[in-house]
């Protein structure tokens, strides 16, 4: 059964998707903020996303984002905003499809159906673990040895990438882009420093690391 995860602080809208769902086989589970959506994705990952973006708590954006940390379940926008720059805020993010209110059930229908068949087969795991530490990508944080690892905001978002691609290499580029902007091509020394530092915090023996590999010319790779 294909679970949606419906993200709506409007009730009348929420019962009315639940609603319409259920009769059509899905299995629902709702959430009326960014941190209580957040928080069912990780416990109950969902096969596809219904996210409103005026929530009480955090911008929608902010809620795709927090996803897009560890998976890749379709997102579908359901909004009051029609301006393009909210749309392209959305698609920017990572979210799939944008859809505004008011909006038709059987469109809105139409447009899940095709995002379910697009999507890949759900395999997600917000957890990530190692021999020498633990990743959670939903919480957003990090243990070794049962103990909270603290890391500055840039170490952490350097990490999240590669882990969210652990297993491949990830080039020098797209790195120095996704962490810290794409004005950065040829910072290649951010990223040793940082690397160093993970290392330190991460790695049981730094200098010579089993998780976090150079790929020398080429980039890094996040092994388990």
């Amino acid at each position: 059964m294909t679970r949606v995860l419906v993200v709506d602080d409007e009730p009348q809208i929420a019962r009315a998707l639940g609603i319409n769902l259920r009769a059509r086989g899905y299995d629902v589970v709702a959430a009326q903020d960014g941190a209580s959506a957040l928080a069912l994705a990780a416990k109950q990952p969902p096969d596809v996303v219904i996210l409103d973006l005026g929530l009480p708590d955090m911008d929608g954006v902010e809620v795709i984002r927090g996803l897009r940390g560890w998976t890749t379940v379709p997102i579908i926008v359901l909004s009051v905003r029609e301006q393009q720059a909210d749309k392209v805020d959305a698609l920017d993010a990572g979210a799939d499809d944008y859809v505004a209110k008011p909006f038709g059930m059987d469109e809105l229908l139409a447009r899940l159906r095709a995002a379910v068949r697009r999507s890949v087969p759900a395999g997600d795991d917000p957890v990530i673990e190692t021999a020498s530490f633990t990743v959670d990508l939903a919480a957003k944080k990090v243990s070794r040895n049962g103990a909270d690892v603290r890391l500055t905001p840039t170490e952490w978002h350097l990490l999240e990438v590669l882990a969210r691609h652990a297993g491949k290499l990830v080039t020098q580029r797209q790195l120095l882009h996704e962490v810290w902007g794409p004005t950065y091509d040829e910072e290649t020394n951010y990223l040793r420093v940082y690397v160093a530092q993970l290392r330190r915090k991460l790695e049981d023996v730094p200098a010579r690391p089993k998780h976090l590999i150079t790929e020398p010319g080429m980039g890094y790779r996040f092994e388990r």
